[in-house]
């Protein structure tokens, strides 16, 4: 997964979750953030960011979209788009041990839209893609703020895992390296009490570091599942 035309900047303030001011060779520029989460412990005045310059002609209200961050000695991608794109690549090419014969996104089935549909050798799966860019102590933490929608998506995959369905959650670590991956039950007992229930209904619970530069991500490394 690449990025074209990116450029180094500092941050300098977040006047709402969508927008942040940062300042590059060329001044401060206003940016979009391409992740609503909190980010707090990431976006810090002075932190060393990276930007995805767009042409004057594009269609958008600002020029630039925030893409990474500089957090001591990791790099982070915080777009929340990186993920979905990065696992495609990864269960394209085998990522869950077999080449899918098919392959679509944004599948419907039930209540829920789970990101990813594949079929192999006559079996149906599901997977569904969790991006994680919260880190304490060399964890990977998972969410870093309450999600309902959440919840909904491991209790669908659950029922799909009851009818037959080979059933996945995939959370891609925005970072490398990561020495494990949990739910945070701090912020969200209830989604660590569903990821559980998930992996006990026969959902498997994956978690993959990323090797990040400011231009690229892609899935690394397995992470150990720690907090089931």
């Amino acid at each position: 997964m690449q990025y074209s035309n990116v450029v180094p900047g500092r941050f300098v303030s977040r006047p709402n979750r969508f927008l942040a001011q940062v300042e590059t060779a060329d001044g401060v520029q206003t940016c979009h953030v391409k992740n609503t989460g909190r980010c707090a412990e990431l976006l810090l005045p002075g932190a060393p960011v990276w930007l995805q310059r767009f042409g004057a002609d594009a269609k958008r209200k600002t020029k630039f979209d925030l893409i990474a961050v500089q957090k001591g000695a990791l790099l982070l991608n915080i777009d929340s788009q990186a993920p979905n794109a990065a696992a495609r690549e990864f269960l394209a090419s085998g990522g869950l041990g077999w080449i899918p014969s098919v392959l679509r996104p944004e599948y419907t089935w039930g209540d829920s839209r789970f990101d990813f549909y594949l079929e192999h050798g006559g079996r149906r799966c599901l997977a569904e893609v969790k991006g994680v860019t919260l880190e304490e102590d060399g964890t990977a933490l998972f969410p870093d703020a309450p999600t309902l929608r959440g919840i909904k998506h491991l209790e669908g995959l659950s029922r799909a895992a009851a009818q037959g369905f080979a059933c996945c959650v995939l959370f891609v670590v925005q970072f490398s390296p990561a020495a494990a991956f949990a739910p945070n039950r701090r912020t969200h007992p209830a989604f660590a009490d569903a990821l559980r229930a998930a992996r006990d209904a026969g959902v498997r619970v994956l978690a993959y570091d990323c090797a990040v530069t400011p231009e690229s991500m892609v899935l690394r490394a397995p992470v150990p599942v720690t907090g089931l």
